[in-house]
């Protein structure tokens, strides 16, 4: 079933139904389909594969109405494989305000991620990505180049799938936070 959703998306070309589709590939436990996406490109081969985990905490709690928020992320990454073999483990770390609200949580982005791996050096990203709400989750693509450190010059392609917050959450306290899996692809 995933493969003949991956072949309509490519046949309609559409970036967004490529994207809905390695998201039904990961809701459905599906993630080794990631690099098949990576390799669409024949030029491009997997350098760095990672799976892991991606925690983002709101203080205060996210309303319907908006207002400045303090956001963490906090990435990990507990299994790496490819490139020359070294790098088996990572994370990140990021902290800022965002002027938001539960409608919307789903804007776009543009940002620099620095990405730090158990070799003890790091590779930071320009990355862009936008959100979309399926099926309960709220569903970020992020893809950047790298720009400084290991892997420079290289593309990747992040994807983050976390629990969407509820009406209930959004009218009490405030949506305080979420954690999902995550993976990267580097190629």
């Amino acid at each position: 079933m995933s493969l003949s959703v991956k072949r309509s998306a490519v046949a309609v070309g559409g970036k967004r139904l490529r994207t809905l589709a390695l998201v039904a590939a990961v809701m459905c436990g599906a993630a080794a389909l990631v690099p098949a996406a990576a390799s669409a490109h024949p030029r491009e081969s997997v350098l760095l594969q990672c799976q892991g985990t991606e925690s983002v905490s709101y203080e205060p709690g996210v309303t319907l109405r908006p207002r400045p928020i303090h956001v963490t992320v906090d990435g990990r990454f507990a299994s790496c494989v490819g490139g020359d073999g070294t790098v088996k483990s990572g994370g990140y770390h990021e902290e800022f305000t965002l002027d938001t609200g539960c409608s919307s949580l789903l804007e776009g982005f543009r940002s620099r991620r620095t990405y730090t791996w158990n070799t003890g050096d790091s590779s930071t990203a320009d990355i862009t990505g936008s959100s979309t709400a399926v099926a309960g989750q709220v569903v970020t693509p992020v893809t950047g180049t790298v720009t400084r450190g290991r892997f420079h010059g290289r593309k990747l392609f992040q994807l983050i799938p976390l629990p969407q917050p509820s009406a209930l959450q959004c009218l009490g306290r405030g949506f305080t936070g979420a954690t999902g899996v995550t993976t990267l692809t580097i190629s």
